[in-house]
């Protein structure tokens, strides 16, 4: 996949968030170097633990949400159910109005499950974004690759080498402009080992830039190595150069796990976090979709993970275990809730809210357990109605088999002819009468 990183994200809403977590990047970064750690991967875990942590509070409200929908997916599957094919302008506005009293009810709002995840939304696109281009975000890191610029002779731009490293990754073209060293550091980040043996060759002036006392070009790569693997390399490209006589098998085995654990890990968190998700109606729309993309989703990432840099592969494993001990802590935890106790608290903090707006406050007239009972009930009396039904539709089906098969073996010739003789004694009688 051609992924194209143009040094800093600058857009009105990414743009800053994507900032403020670069500099926590860049302070882990620091932190870990003090103690004579130099490796991004295990910083992007670091930064991963980090912004789950500052998510948590969104997770909370998540499944606080999840366990109210728990309660009211009865009543809401009641009201699909009774406008099912219904679709004239009354019906809907009608169907919409029981729906949003429902959530009213139970002092949500339709948008309570969903702004969570809209919120974590473009949080999650900072995120990427500032894993994507790490130098342009950490400037201790970007300080390695200046050094390289730097020591660049004048003129470089025009140089074989250079425009055969370019191409080969696919950085070419007017929105390239190799004069400013951001543009030239994103290359040279995206660049591999046998790459950077190739520029070193062009420009042997780079193996004397040491800081540090350490060559700048072997700094680099120690800090772009995680248990082997480069983390601006793709999987799928260590695979191959294994498979064309260059790599170890181990660092092949590690590549190759990136994009499973992260299918694993995605898969079993999101089966984790539908364990206390309240039972779609089948017929519901979107039922049938949601369990699909649980399915969907987990082989994505295994897909995408091949063709990204692993460094997003460590994060989404790393992301997924997190999320993985989170939810196991939620769902312990909400497990033991109250939840009368729970809506009457989000009632209580909803007509607040209707009460700034001179709206009267909502009532709870019920218990969470005596609605769920109520619900059961209905239903239950439902389907005895319809196995009555179905009980005395066979009744009918054997009676009128046992009459017109009588005194004839069923199925013989006979027992027809005897039934086309009972079928005209009836319509007799029923003309008489």
């Amino acid at each position: 996949m051609d992924l194209i990183v143009l040094t800093k994200n600058s857009g009105a809403i990414l743009g800053p968030i994507a900032d403020i977590f670069g500099y926590v990047m860049n302070w882990l970064f620091a932190m870990t170097s003090k103690v004579g750690i130099f490796n991004i991967g295990l910083c992007i875990i670091l930064f991963t633990i980090v912004t789950r942590l500052l998510l948590f509070p969104l997770s909370v409200k998540q499944q606080k949400s999840s366990k109210l929908m728990n309660v009211m997916q009865p009543e809401l599957n009641a009201i699909q159910k009774k406008y099912k094919g219904k679709d004239d302008q009354q019906s809907m506005m009608m169907m919409q109005a029981e729906t949003k009293a429902v959530y009213e009810k139970y002092g949500t709002s339709m948008m309570g499950g969903c702004l969570p995840l809209l919120i974590q939304m473009p949080i999650l696109f900072a995120l990427y974004r500032v894993i994507y281009n790490i130098p342009a975000y950490v400037s201790s890191v970007k300080n390695y690759f200046e050094l390289v610029v730097n020591a660049l002779p004048s003129g470089f731009q025009s140089n074989a080498t250079f425009l055969q490293l370019a191409e080969a990754n696919k950085m070419v073209g007017e929105r390239f402009d190799y004069t400013q060293v951001n543009t030239v550091i994103d290359l040279l980040y995206k660049m591999t080992d046998t790459q950077w043996n190739e520029l070193v060759a062009a420009f042997p002036n780079l193996a004397e830039v040491t800081y540090n006392g350490e060559n700048v070009v072997h700094a680099i790569h120690r800090m772009q190595n995680f248990c082997g693997v480069n983390i601006a390399y793709t999987p799928l490209n260590i695979i191959m150069n294994f498979f064309n006589g260059s790599g170890s098998v181990l660092v092949m085995l590690a590549a190759l796990a990136i994009p499973i654990l992260a299918g694993l890990t995605q898969w079993f968190s999101s089966k984790q976090m539908m364990a206390n998700q309240p039972k779609q109606d089948p017929d519901a729309p979107g039922a049938n979709m949601m369990s699909q993309m649980n399915v969907m989703m987990p082989l994505m990432s295994v897909f995408f993970c091949f063709t990204f840099a692993s460094g997003i592969g460590i994060y989404w494993i790393a992301q997924s275990a997190i999320m993985i001990v989170q939810q196991f802590i939620l769902n312990a935890y909400f497990n033991k809730v109250d939840i009368d106790e729970l809506i009457q608290k989000n009632m209580e903090k909803a007509n607040k809210k209707r009460a700034k707006k001179g709206l009267p406050p909502e009532k709870m007239n019920r218990s969470a357990s005596e609605t769920l009972k109520m619900m059961q009930e209905k239903e239950n009396k439902e389907e005895a109605k319809r196995m009555e039904k179905m009980a005395k539709t066979k009744a009918i089906v054997q009676d009128s088999n046992e009459y017109y098969n009588k005194d004839a073996k069923p199925g013989s010739l006979a027992s027809k002819a005897a039934m086309v003789q009972k079928y005209n004694e009836k319509t007799e009688k029923s003309k008489k009468k």
